[in-house]
């Protein structure tokens, strides 16, 4: 199969890594050095030409946000071919996604909107979780057959948009939970717990969660702070959430309060900082950082 890809950041890059050993992949990125070098170490074609990743079967676009998806289909509309599908991997915003569909329908292109998480590990051993919108069983099929080599469980969510409407709700509740998770964790250090104490107490009793299983440890007790997925992009995720709400008329008031949280702590932290360094934010909001005593 013939499959062109857009955007070969931290996630793209791997994903098509992975498609490019049993398809002809067609990759293109605005920084063009990322991609000579996918084709020079991965087996992928260098596409010329913007243009040249719609003369394929497949379309795949993993950008950071919707708006820059939406440039891209202005620039290869003229030249798309019906038949082909187009699968947004973007962490994107469902109403776009299917003003997209719309867009696309009318040159008979077929649309799924397929984000994933995983983050980079899963991207890198292909163990990512994907979730698509599709307005047919027929178009998950085809876009399941193609993202099986990137994922390792592979979700229909319902129609177009139900996939990015999934994952950026999805993604506010991991971020309400790490903000939470921190707050309590620093009661405990305040009160005299030992913090390793704290969360095995928390991993052993009904408080378990991601947060303080995996990205907690790391960082409040050897504080190391990877970086592994943008706060900017978590931000934007949680404020798309948010409209979803408002769209629907819900009264959804701990959403309300993680959207502005997540967006405080991004005007203190900076575009560059991990989102679980909001676990920074509440620590100074105390007065103290997570590597002091007392």
């Amino acid at each position: 199969m013939r499959i062109g890809f857009i955007g070969l950041g931290a996630m793209g890059f791997p994903m098509a890594r992975h498609l490019a050993k049993e398809h002809e992949v067609i990759v293109w990125n605005r920084t063009r050095e990322k991609a000579e070098r996918h084709a020079r170490e991965h087996g992928s074609h260098l596409a010329d030409d913007i243009a040249d990743t719609a003369n394929t079967d497949v379309l795949i676009t993993m950008l950071p946000t919707s708006r820059e998806v939406d440039e891209i289909v202005d620039r290869l509309l003229p030249y798309v071919k019906p038949g082909m599908l187009w699968i947004d991997a973007t962490s994107g915003d469902p109403s776009v996604s299917k003003a997209t569909a719309q867009r696309l329908a009318g040159k008979g292109v077929a649309f799924v909107d397929a984000p994933v998480t995983g983050a980079t590990v899963g991207a890198e051993n292909a163990t990512l979780t994907i979730m698509i919108g599709a307005k047919s069983e027929a178009d998950f099929e085809r876009a399941r057959d193609v993202l099986r080599l990137c994922g390792k469980t592979i979700i229909h969510a319902g129609d177009i948009g139900a996939g990015h409407a999934i994952k950026v709700l999805t993604n506010s509740i991991m971020g309400a939970t790490v903000w939470m998770t921190a707050e309590c964790l620093l009661i405990a250090k305040q009160y005299g717990i030992d913090l390793k104490t704290a969360l095995a107490v928390t991993n052993a009793g009904s408080g378990r969660s991601n947060a303080s299983e995996n990205l907690l440890p790391m960082r409040l007790l050897e504080h190391k702070w990877p970086l592994v997925f943008k706060l900017a992009h978590h931000d934007k995720d949680i404020r798309i959430a948010s409209s979803l709400a408002h769209a629907q008329h819900a009264s959804t008031p701990m959403l309300a309060l993680t959207q502005q949280l997540f967006t405080a702590s991004l005007h203190q932290l900076g575009e560059g900082a991990d989102y679980v360094e909001v676990a920074k934010v509440i620590a100074a909001m105390n007065g103290t950082k997570w590597d002091e005593s007392g």
